[in-house]
């Protein structure tokens, strides 16, 4: 079985890192993109294991896609009339934003289609997306209640009906899938949140002339006859991945990285605000906008952090950074305590149980896990460990992390970086002085 090895940095992580481009916006140009007639060219797109699922089922809905081997893509889409019955099952792999996404395209349509997916998506419950498609009018079914894997949606004979749905708990994808469902919707379709979740999603459908608008937490679009490309859309670096060097220079003594053009959407930046309350040293530089969207350089040096408190009001702005956030706390003064944190426990694993069980491997006794958060107790003594990724990319570049700000760890299924950020144990061995 592989395992990767991440020795303690004895010294600081020097350099300049690019990030690869963010996970949230290269699914969602390329469905739109789709869905238009113009080709629209996408920049910085993510080549990583989830958005390639993303890609090749857009494919087989029948856009055509090329790879210009620059890391931009061409995308000629089929219009809002045009996709087609794929010749076989939808394969989401490990991702559960093209299967919530595609599931919202898929709903309207005159046609029948089946996803699968890996072991680990396989076992995440749809049911809060596919519930309110079906009072739509969309029929959907699968194991188990229609909440689990393998998934078919049948053939739709007339439109969706637009609706208002009041979300319970704040998500982008239930809210992207609702949103393009509505494309197609008969009549206007809204769609409140409780704390308003990351909005990729109504920045590109404007982007490419969808009636939508934003009021407050409710965002409304309605039916439309046709997208319209613009020429291209430039994928920012994604703040998610920047968070793992935002962190490592935290914390590695003498460090000073910078980290160009990152996506600084405030639905996003939760992760910044938390840092800088732990006391880090983090500069922005450079602010502009890019395809719509907010983009800077940060910059990092090392910095003495401190515990602190947050929960329900900012983690939808977070959600994805809590594992190392959770390694930063591990290197702080005194407690982190995370709460409303519960929808950790239904991602790629439970991520909540699996920072309680790992990061105990390198620092005994420091974290105690809650049924919607954690507690950290920072500046535990740390050990050299042995720990499991839980095949989680999140988990495992947080131990890497973890690892090189502490005394070394060595990762069992460290291959599951692959689906957000290729080359990442490399570019970390890089960045040593």
């Amino acid at each position: 079985m592989r395992t990767e090895k991440i020795d303690r940095a004895a010294n600081g992580l020097q350099g300049e890192v690019t990030v690869p481009g963010d996970k949230s916006i290269s699914h969602r140009s390329v469905i739109l993109g789709s869905l238009a007639k113009e080709k629209v060219r996408v920049v910085n797109f993510l080549e990583a294991a989830d958005c390639l699922s993303t890609l090749e089922g857009m494919r087989k809905l029948g856009a055509v896609i090329t790879r210009n081997g620059d890391g931009s893509l061409t995308v000629c889409g089929v219009g809002m009339d045009g996709l087609s019955e794929p010749d076989s099952v939808l394969d989401a792999g490990n991702s559960g934003t093209m299967l919530r996404l595609l599931l919202g395209i898929l709903s309207p349509q005159p046609f029948l289609t089946t996803f699968i997916g890996d072991a680990s998506l396989s076992r995440r419950p749809m049911g809060r997306v596919i519930r309110p498609l079906t009072q739509m009018g969309a029929k959907i079914v699968g194991r188990k209640e229609n909440k689990l894997l393998p998934v078919t949606v049948l053939p739709r004979k007339r439109p969706l009906r637009g609706m208002r749905y009041e979300m319970p708990v704040a998500s982008a994808q239930v809210k992207s899938a609702l949103l393009f469902a509505g494309l197609w919707a008969k009549g206007e379709t809204t769609v409140s949140e409780p704390i308003e979740s990351r909005d990729h999603t109504e920045r590109l459908l404007g982007a490419f002339g969808a009636p939508i608008s934003k009021k407050g937490r409710q965002v409304t679009v309605c039916r439309v006859a046709a997208l319209q490309s613009p020429e291209s859309i430039v994928v920012p670096g994604d703040i998610s991945s920047a968070a793992y060097w935002l962190v490592a220079a935290s914390l590695i003594t003498g460090s000073d990285l910078l980290l160009k053009n990152v996506g600084v959407n405030p639905t996003r930046t939760g992760m910044l605000e938390v840092l800088s309350a732990m006391g880090a040293d983090i500069t922005v530089h450079n602010q502009r906008i890019d395809s719509n969207e907010p983009v800077a350089d940060l910059r990092v040096k090392s910095a003495p952090l401190h515990g602190v408190s947050f929960g329900a009001s900012i983690i939808p702005r977070l959600i994805d950074e809590i594992p190392v956030l959770a390694a930063a706390a591990l290197f702080a003064k005194g407690d982190t305590v995370i709460t409303g944190a519960a929808e950790l426990r239904v991602k790629e694993t439970d991520r909540l149980r699996a920072i309680a069980m790992e990061y105990n491997k390198l620092a005994p006794g420091s974290v105690e896990e809650r049924h919607d958060g954690l507690i950290i107790h920072g500046q535990k003594p740390l050990q050299p460990a042995y720990a499991f990724s839980h095949g989680d990319h999140r988990i495992a570049m947080a131990l890497a992390v973890a690892g090189a700000a502490g005394e070394g760890v060595e990762i069992e299924e460290p291959e599951c970086v692959e689906i957000s950020y290729p080359g990442f144990y490399q570019i970390l061995a890089a960045l040593r002085k």
